[in-house]
């Protein structure tokens, strides 16, 4: 389990399990059907501009992340009495995602459309890709939510240890763009059924059960 400590120290074991659970809470949060990801899935099935879609949307999420653990992070230093409202209240809200993903997953019915065209067209013009991939990130009210209010306020909780939580965020949001553009391919046919999602869905609910247990459990 995770040490509460303001102590500081190399990377350890809980070191280690403290970036694990940032990378899956990032995974939690971004593995959801959506704007952005529908784009970015549509731009890797027609394989256009996706380097610079998904530069732009792993770097945004940094910049969001980075921008919560260090906001958040330097209020709880100045007021240490928060570290366990931002604990209970960052368990609350987790558990509170993982029961509507579990609720999706039970449900069943949520699908995902890729784009018409699957041929690559690199003859389209970059600047209308690059604007859709910077509006869809930036023009999104929930992006705030999840990246800035819900990983700030969780990664506040784990002390010293934000910067490795919030590393761990940083690194799912790479993985899954990068994995999402350059995989389209061999994804869209998958992504574009129900019972696939529902997997995804159960999935989330167990990450954030975890991540919420780890928050309250005491190490």
């Amino acid at each position: 389990m995770f040490r509460w400590t303001s102590s500081r120290r190399l990377p350890s074991v809980g070191g280690v399990l403290t970036f694990l659970a940032g990378l899956g809470l990032g995974l939690s949060l971004i593995v959801a059907i959506g704007a952005q990801n529908a784009f970015v899935l549509r731009q890797g099935v027609r394989r256009e501009h996706v380097g610079v879609v998904v530069l732009v949307c792993a770097v945004s999420d940094a910049l969001l992340y980075a921008a919560g653990g260090a906001g958040l992070g330097a209020l709880v230093e100045q007021h240490p009495g928060l570290v366990e409202v931002a604990r209970w209240a960052g368990a609350a809200v987790v558990l509170g995602y993982g029961a509507l993903a579990a609720r999706r997953a039970w449900r069943g019915g949520e699908e995902l459309e890729a784009a018409d065209a699957v041929r690559p067209d690199a003859g389209r013009r970059l600047r209308p890709v690059l604007l859709t991939a910077l509006a869809l990130t930036w023009l999104n009210p929930h992006v705030y939510l999840d990246t800035v209010v819900l990983q700030g306020s969780i990664a506040a909780g784990y002390g010293d240890d934000r910067w490795l939580f919030t590393g761990g965020a940083v690194v799912s949001s790479v993985l899954w763009f990068a994995g999402l553009g350059y995989g389209a391919r061999y994804l869209a046919p998958l992504l574009r059924r129900p019972g696939a999602w529902r997997v995804v869905d159960g999935v989330i609910a167990l990450i954030m059960v975890a991540v919420a247990a780890s928050l309250v459990v005491p190490g």
